[in-house]
């Protein structure tokens, strides 16, 4: 079957189309995104402004119509931290489905946790072991770890780089006193959650997921996404270290000239390599491998193992 599921993040709407039955790996057959920013269209009480929802619908339209176009049988579609932590995100969802007919399902920070772990064990198969999964979004940071499918531990924490960005980094670039304070308030926050992934034991693997990951392993020199799913990428601890040195000095048109970081992203990703250094610091690990599913796959998975 053709499925169709719409990711409505805090940066970025994305469509995956892909084909898929269950037992089988999805294959994507397309892909429509845009970056919205919901996380930045929100007023000074948190709530989503017209303006984001406006574009939320459209493009939303535009997803159905390209749905259609693609053959799609079924459209999945979910929304995270943004839509989940706003006040007035049930007006906003009850909004959208009045003007789409689209029911975007709100996933939990644990939810997301614990998809992203299945989409990572899918990939890597049972002989990686204890996994630990480390997912770096825009509103949130997502951990999980466990032996299973279905993880030991999952835990879900407000460190996404686009709300850390805008509430702990201002200044283009920011000053060495204003990164101190930043890295030693993420460092604070991530410390007193990660005792139910400790209490897992050491990981036989450690993995990163989603954009910021890829972002980050990238901008160390790792293969571009034009080789492929299948090439290994890696993200160490000790370059990660050096690499948040330099981003720290670095204007947002600076970073973006660093391989693949978008202009989109690129104020943004000191922020994420400031969460990703501290969890690896936190955890005990020296080294990430990059995987290229993450929670849109997870998300398909359940779907299809729901399948009978």
């Amino acid at each position: 079957m053709r499925l169709g599921v719409v990711d409505v993040g805090s940066n970025t709407v994305h469509l995956l189309v892909v084909d898929a039955h269950r037992g089988a790996q999805p294959l994507p057959a397309t892909s429509h995104k845009r970056e919205l920013r919901l996380s930045e269209h929100v007023s000074t009480e948190g709530l989503i402004d017209a303006a984001g929802e406006q574009a939320l619908v459209r493009f939303i339209t535009e997803c159905l119509a390209v749905a259609e176009d693609q053959g799609v049988e079924e459209v999945m579609a979910f929304a995270t931290s943004a839509i989940r932590e706003a006040p007035n995100g049930e007006e906003v969802l009850a909004r959208v489905r009045a003007q789409t007919g689209v029911a975007l399902e709100v996933l939990s920070g644990e939810d997301e946790a614990r998809l992203t772990f299945l989409a990572a064990r899918r990939w890597f198969g049972w002989s990686s072991g204890t996994l630990l999964v480390v997912d770096i979004g825009g509103g949130s940071l997502e951990l999980a770890a466990g032996m299973d499918e279905e993880p030991d531990a999952a835990v879900s924490l407000p460190l996404g780089a686009g709300r850390l960005t805008r509430d702990l980094l201002p200044g283009n670039p920011p000053g060495a006193d204003v990164v101190r304070a930043a890295r030693r308030e993420i460092r604070l926050r991530l410390a007193g959650a990660v005792r139910p992934l400790t209490k897992a034991g050491p990981p036989d693997r450690a993995v990163g997921t989603s954009k910021t990951m890829r972002s980050l392993a990238r901008a160390l020199g790792a293969a571009p996404s034009s080789d492929g799913p299948y090439a290994v990428r890696q993200l160490e601890r000790t370059e990660l270290t050096l690499l948040v040195g330099r981003l720290a000095d670095m204007t947002a048109a600076e970073r973006a000239q660093l391989p693949g970081i978008s202009p989109g992203r690129s104020r943004q990703l000191l922020a994420g390599a400031l969460v990703a250094e501290a969890a690896l610091d936190l955890l005990g690990v020296d080294r990430l491998e990059i995987c290229p599913w993450a929670l849109r796959e997870g998300v398909i998975l359940s779907r299809l193992d729901a399948l009978r």
